[in-house]
């Protein structure tokens, strides 16, 4: 504060400014390093569970990262930006969910420190940057070994080595050949690449009832549709399907069609029109000769009569992803006008069409196909929060399945290819000179927050173990040592047959490498709400409350 002539000057310096950036990265830090600690306990397969309270009141118990931080409603913009990352994890690969904010939350601790000393953010990043370069570097070269994605044995060992962690039971075997057999089918090539898209293609069909064990993939689509006249086929074998995406019924007038009739005759042309507009939609059909025709728009009752007569079976209202996998099982083509139907659009791989009663329901199945590239995993179970819980595993499965069929590489699990990352790391970052070394030599140190968290959860000793592993890996030839999660006991993981896919440690990584950067670039958080009806106003966030962060 200076005084000119009695008049008060505020002389803003830089230090100031770097002060106030400072204290709004330390709280970025503590958001994200607080949301980090709600599910750190969830890591390894002796993870604890959280109990998720629904607004509807519904309980739900998992140890699933984003199922958890999904129900989880945050303030700080740092909590919803760690909140955010995981869900990006579980889209891009769908595992490592809470082994990415677990990371994230500690590379951003390991900043700390330096934010402390003054250290510009900028040196930071650029340390952090430089290490996740030689890391992902050290993974391709160093860590990964390929894998044989033909030999089913070893491929449902690697499934089941990453469904540890889950609540699985005595169906956890059973969920891992499900999930593979789900993919192989799906499994195709598009313009010279490979391309497994089980979100679209593996659909997952919950039915309350019998046991998990009956549980199975059909090499076909089931829909929860019956056919839309009962004295129509309900079980046809090697039918000819149609599929449709249009109206077998009388064009309806927008909201504002008005049409008025004066005499009685103008009223009885209206109807023959409308009756001869249908009999010509089913001629077009019945030409064709199909067994089974789905539609995903309505069908009248004077086309159902045509097509009854005609000896062919109807379903409607088909959801257009559903018409979608059924095209792709059977070898039909999705046609929207009748007219244009053509031999070649008619489905001839499927073996057999038939509607079956499960519980009150009834289901349409198109099964048997030769070669369905579009499967159904039909899921029973005594409830539906057991079929919840199911699924959820059964997600992850599939999704490490398609990540080890697209990138047929493998990394050791139980935390030993952090270790390994991190003991080489910390190795090279003796040889960079400058200020960089401290943060690169930070993120070696972070790393090791994956064996330690597993030490942790399973209630051994974190110091003596921790230090016997970094002993294993600094003698050569034991870079696959890593915790045995249910004991806390070192093992050799090629022995132990505990491997994870390397696609889901390269997103690891770089999401959380990535998420910490963005963070620490961060000096200032504006608000630009409205505190006024007649002008709005910039507020700055210096200091959110503990409350915002742990919220």
């Amino acid at each position: 504060m200076m005084q000119m002539g009695g008049t008060p000057i505020l002389v803003l310096s830089q230090n100031t400014n770097r002060e106030s950036g400072r204290k709004v990265q330390v709280q970025n830090v503590l958001a994200a390093k607080a949301v980090s600690d709600v599910i750190r306990t969830c890591l390894g397969p002796r993870a604890m569970l959280k109990m998720l309270l629904d607004p509807m009141g519904g309980v739900v118990m998992t140890n699933d990262g984003n199922a958890i931080l999904r129900e989880i409603t945050a303030q700080h913009p740092a909590a919803k930006t760690m909140i955010e990352i995981s869900r990006t994890q579980d889209e891009e690969v769908g595992d490592g969910t809470t082994s990415v904010i677990v990371l994230a939350g500690e590379l951003l601790h390991k900043s700390l420190p330096f934010l402390e000393e003054n250290t510009h953010p900028t040196v930071i990043i650029n340390g952090y940057r430089l290490a996740l370069e030689d890391a992902i570097n050290i993974l391709h070269t160093e860590v990964s070994a390929p894998i044989d994605v033909d030999n089913s044995e070893e491929m449902l060992n690697i499934i089941m080595g990453c469904l540890r962690t889950k609540v699985m039971g005595s169906w956890g075997e059973k969920a891992c050949q499900i999930a593979l057999d789900a993919v192989k089918t799906v499994q195709c090539e598009v313009n010279g690449r490979a391309e497994i898209d089980i979100k679209r293609y593996a659909k997952v069909e919950k039915i309350p009832g019998g046991t998990i064990e009956d549980s199975r993939v059909l090499n076909g689509v089931m829909l929860n549709k019956d056919v839309v006249h009962s004295k129509m086929r309900r079980y046809i074998k090697n039918p000819r399907i149609m599929l449709l995406d249009c109206n077998l019924e009388y064009k309806k007038g927008e909201s504002q069609t008005e049409i008025e009739v004066s005499r009685e005759e103008d009223f009885t042309k209206i109807l023959q029109l409308e009756e001869k507009y249908i009999q010509d939609i089913c001629a077009d059909i019945i030409k064709l000769k199909p067994d089974v025709v789905f539609t995903e728009k309505g069908v009248s009752d004077l086309a159902q009569h045509y097509l009854v007569k005609a000896n062919i079976t109807a379903v409607r209202r088909v959801r257009k992803t559903d018409n979608n996998r059924i095209a792709r099982a059977c070898g039909a083509t999705v046609v929207n006008r009748v007219d244009e139907l053509k031999e070649e659009d008619i489905g001839t791989k499927a073996g057999l069409f038939k509607i079956e009663k499960i519980g009150d329901e009834y289901f349409c199945f198109v099964v048997e196909c030769e070669s369905p590239k579009a499967c159904t995993i039909l899921l029973r179970g005594a409830s539906k929060d057991i079929l919840a819980s199911v699924e959820r595993s059964l997600q992850d499965a599939m999704c490490v399945a398609r990540n080890v069929f697209l990138d047929p590489y493998l990394v050791p699990g139980g935390g030993a290819v952090e270790m390994a990352v991190s003991q080489r790391l910390m190795e090279k970052s003796k040889s960079i000179t400058g200020i960089t070394q401290k943060p690169y030599a930070a993120v070696a140190a972070a790393l090791e927050v994956i064996p330690r968290t597993i030490i942790q959860n399973c209630g051994g000793d974190v110091i003596r173990s921790l230090t016997a592993l970094r002993a294993k890996h600094a003698t050569a030839g034991n870079i696959s040592w890593g915790i045995d999660g249910a004991t806390g006991q070192l093992v050799d993981m090629k022995n132990y047959g505990v491997w994870e896919p390397l696609a889901v440690k390269l997103q690891t990584y770089k999401t959380a490498v990535e998420t910490a950067i963005m963070l620490l670039r961060i000096d200032d958080i504006l608000s630009g709400i409205k505190k006024k009806e007649d002008a709005p106003q910039i507020s700055h966030s210096q200091e959110p409350s503990e409350e915002s962060m742990k919220e």
